[in-house]
């Protein structure tokens, strides 16, 4: 055990920080799974799924420039606990359409953009926290222990929520909304996050700035535009209640299972990267991550036995966190405090984009060549996606460390 993972189980503002997003991640993932179940259910239509995933995401363009603009304006934990309170209110609503039997399908689009327009303000805020709750010698472990809290999260709920779905609906919003509860309350218990941000020049010019300074800093560039073309060609999240019910032939206990191979694998990668990060070689060890992501896609895209499906998004899950600690510790590293909440804003559109906007990718491409074809082909993409990347970012590729010495900092500044 590092001495790194030691001080941080010490550290009391980053463990109430920590289960926060636990819960946080749990409850989102209870409630992903129930609503994913329910749509397919009421509709049958894999592109249904694919719009939850688009009203997910419309938030993110929509409130671009104001999102990052508060999180740099505004008490960080103010933001984020009102964002988890947004997101109570969700569930609550789909709790009480559910046990008056008035839910529909534009319903569902409704709480999708409610929970994008939560989790699109709570993303920048909550990540900009991060660097002021710990110092800067624990963030890297920081950032993969506070990683791993969605993981953890990710494991358990969905296979709760899958469960709790075959006893009623109504419970599994209810259990949602609890779990949101207490998230507000962990919340609380972090230090106030005063705002660091002094506006300077235009109103535009300041809300622009996330946006130049990734511009100016290629590898940051090159590594969250990887991660947007890669999730958004090869991810098969929102497929996987056509997959359980039509191709493996499983209930919505299986829906659960699925959703959290993931995690299994990205957590126990975590563990991995918490008490041995990965200090040389990062860029290389990004770019295969990627290519293992794409791989895993097409596995599980061509199975047809549920233990092998597992297995692959087990294997997805791991790879896809390798990418992420590298990617959010070098960008939280080289991105100035009073910058963190615009450049985490224009990070959480790149990333919404691969996620949200990739489930709606999924869906559409499934409703025209069928499911099999549309996440075997995302995970041929996700390859090519990775061949074109190192040779268009070939500094990003050779990158050896988190942070670069500091006579290459100063010739790129």
């Amino acid at each position: 055990m590092s001495a790194e993972s030691v001080q941080l189980r010490h550290h009391r503002p980053f463990l109430a920080f920590w289960f926060a997003r636990v819960f946080t991640a749990g409850g989102f993932q209870v409630m992903s799974v129930a609503i994913a179940w329910q749509m397919y259910s009421l509709t049958g239509s894999a592109m249904d799924l694919g719009l939850v995933g688009l009203a997910e995401f419309a938030p993110r363009i929509l409130f671009m420039l104001q999102i990052g603009h508060v999180a740099d304006k505004f008490d960080r934990r103010t933001i984020s606990t009102l964002t988890k309170v947004l997101q109570l209110i969700a569930a609550l609503v789909l709790l009480v359409a559910t046990a008056r039997g008035s839910v529909s399908r534009e319903l569902f689009f409704i709480v999708a953009f409610l929970f994008g327009t939560a989790r699109a303000f709570e993303m920048p805020a909550t990540q900009a926290m991060l660097p002021s709750i710990v110092p800067a010698t624990l963030l890297p472990t920081a950032i993969a222990a506070s990683a791993s809290a969605m993981q953890a999260a990710t494991i358990v709920a969905p296979a709760l929520g899958g469960f709790l779905f075959a006893i009623g609906p109504v419970e599994t919003y209810a259990l949602s909304a609890l779990v949101y509860l207490v998230a507000t309350g962990l919340m609380l218990l972090v230090p106030s996050q005063p705002p660091a941000y002094k506006q300077q020049g235009s109103a535009l010019d300041s809300l622009l700035a996330g946006i130049h300074f990734i511009r100016s800093r290629p590898d940051i560039l090159g590594a969250i535009s990887l991660d947007l073309f890669a999730v958004l060609l090869g991810g098969a999240t929102a497929l996987l209640p056509v997959f359980t019910k039509d191709i493996l032939h499983a209930g919505a206990w299986g829906l659960g299972l699925l959703r959290s191979a993931p995690a299994v694998g990205a957590i126990l990668m975590s563990f991995w990267l918490a008490h041995r990060p990965i200090k040389r070689r990062v860029g290389k060890t990004m770019f295969a991550a990627v290519a293992v992501f794409g791989v895993a896609t097409i596995v599980f895209g061509l199975s047809r036995n549920f233990a092998v499906s597992m297995a692959a998004l087990a294997v997805l899950g791991a790879s896809d966190m390798v990418s992420m600690v590298i990617r959010g510790a070098f960008v939280q590293l080289e991105t100035p405090d009073d910058m963190r909440g615009r450049v985490s804003a224009v990070n959480g559109l790149f990333i919404g984009a691969s996620n949200q906007l990739g489930e709606f990718e999924s869906g559409a491409t499934a409703a025209w060549f069928g499911p099999v074809a549309a996440v075997v082909l995302g995970g041929v993409g996700t390859l090519a996606v990775v061949a074109l990347w190192m040779r268009w970012f070939p500094s990003l590729a050779g990158r050896d460390g988190i942070q670069r010495a500091p006579v290459e900092q100063a010739a790129a500044a």
